[in-house]
């Protein structure tokens, strides 16, 4: 089981945008940063991850789950660019924001404080539990 962060500006794709998926879950597509598609490469199906608003928000919103691994991103003909499906698993019951991640001295070398413009991170199970728990997650999806 590995652990990701998926940022998203919400007037393009947000969290309840997300949830209207359902289980069949939406292609995470438009990724165009090798380093960010070959974290989707590595993503196996059942990982789970954080849904993150960016630019509007700052704040980890909810829990995803890797419904579909790697595959041709629809939204282009150029085999280069490949992606995942996610689908909504609970909403995070105190949104986190980044302040409140910067300011947590566990997360401190967390990609979402040093990796600030990449899309899809990964996030190390401690820093999973963590926001989790920051959020008020007390049974986390595992």
């Amino acid at each position: 089981m590995a652990y990701w962060l998926f940022k998203s500006e919400p007037f393009k794709w947000s969290w309840d945008m997300q949830k209207e998926k359902g289980d069949a879950g939406e292609e995470w597509d438009g990724i165009r940063n090798y380093q960010a598609r070959n974290n989707m490469r590595a993503m196996k199906k059942g990982d789970k991850g954080f849904f993150y608003h960016s630019n509007e928000g700052l704040e980890v919103v909810g829990v995803v789950e890797v419904c579909a691994e790697v595959h041709p991103d629809s939204t282009t003909e150029d085999e280069r660019w490949e992606c995942v499906d996610i689908k909504a698993v609970c909403d995070m019951p105190k949104p986190v924001t980044l302040q409140d991640v910067k300011a947590n001295p566990v997360l401190s070398e967390m990609a979402l404080v040093k990796s600030t413009r990449l899309s899809v991170q990964p996030v190390t199970e401690e820093e999973y539990l963590e926001v989790c728990r920051m959020g008020g997650l007390d049974n986390p999806p595992k």
